[in-house]
């Protein structure tokens, strides 16, 4: 057997999704200020500060060159958030998944339902920025909405990969070393602040197996007013990191919960 069978994927994940919903529905103010205040925080504290300094990026303004990595940078940091600290209060901390266990779901059912749900929760955030980004100006034309379903995959993408900590953490102190050891690499890596090409060759290299950089370079272009180069390579590179992080989240979460 397979150390880490394929996941049962079906439609009954969309119960979990819409627990979910619900709940968050009843939070929905601060936590949409939690998750929208700071990104929007740095695009203005970074933009106007670092833009008088910066000046232009080539073509594009600095405050625009910003607006769209933290477009990306937000959807990786609310639904790797909700792939952990969320996620993991509900299994270990509320009992939830112990509740849902006894519905006709399955796990698997449950670990697709909160990926997803990271996934809505990053549409959400990126999406509120994206609208604050077309208020101040910083979107060219309407190939920008393009760039929502993109961010969905990416929160899939993300979450998964959150979901993948989660089935091995035993507190809340675990998801740091994630935060520091993955995310923030990728923050600083991944041309949200800067152009990629002003890093070291092997730096850019290794920025390149990163899932980050792949979202922005297809969200950019869209925010910007052109349209993205190599695309299928771009979302095969974000679905994969989503795939694999799904089937290990699902394997070690069954030899976890399921004894």
């Amino acid at each position: 057997m397979s150390a880490f069978p394929l996941p049962r994927l079906s439609l009954r994940f969309i119960p979990v999704w819409r627990r979910n919903l619900r709940v968050w529905r009843k939070i929905m103010v601060p936590s949409v200020m939690g998750n929208f205040g700071e990104p929007v925080l740095y695009l203005l504290a970074f933009g106007y500060g670092f833009g008088r300094l910066v000046g232009d990026l080539g073509e594009l303004p600095y405050m625009v060159f910003l607006a769209s990595g933290i477009v990306c940078s937000s959807a990786m940091y609310t639904a790797s958030f909700e792939g952990m600290y969320s996620a993991y209060t509900r299994m270990s901390e509320q009992k939830t998944w112990d509740g849902m266990l006894g519905a006709p779901l399955n796990l698997d059912d449950i670990v697709l339902g909160e990926i997803i749900w990271a996934a809505t929760k990053a549409l959400f955030s990126a999406g509120a920025i994206l609208l604050v980004a077309a208020v101040l100006g910083l979107i060219s034309d309407l190939r920008a909405l393009l760039a929502l379903p993109v961010i969905l995959l990416a929160g899939f993408c993300f979450g998964a990969c959150a979901m993948v900590v989660t089935a091995v953490s035993r507190s809340y102190d675990f998801f740091l070393y994630y935060f520091t050891l993955a995310v923030t690499p990728m923050l600083l890596l991944s041309g949200v602040f800067f152009p990629l090409e002003q890093l070291p060759p092997t730096v850019v290299a290794m920025a390149w197996a990163l899932p980050l950089v792949h979202v922005v370079e297809i969200v950019r272009p869209l925010m910007t007013g052109a349209w993205p180069s190599q695309v299928p390579l771009h979302l095969s590179v974000i679905l994969i990191y989503g795939l694999v992080g799904l089937t290990v989240a699902t394997a070690l979460l069954r030899r976890r919960l399921m004894r």
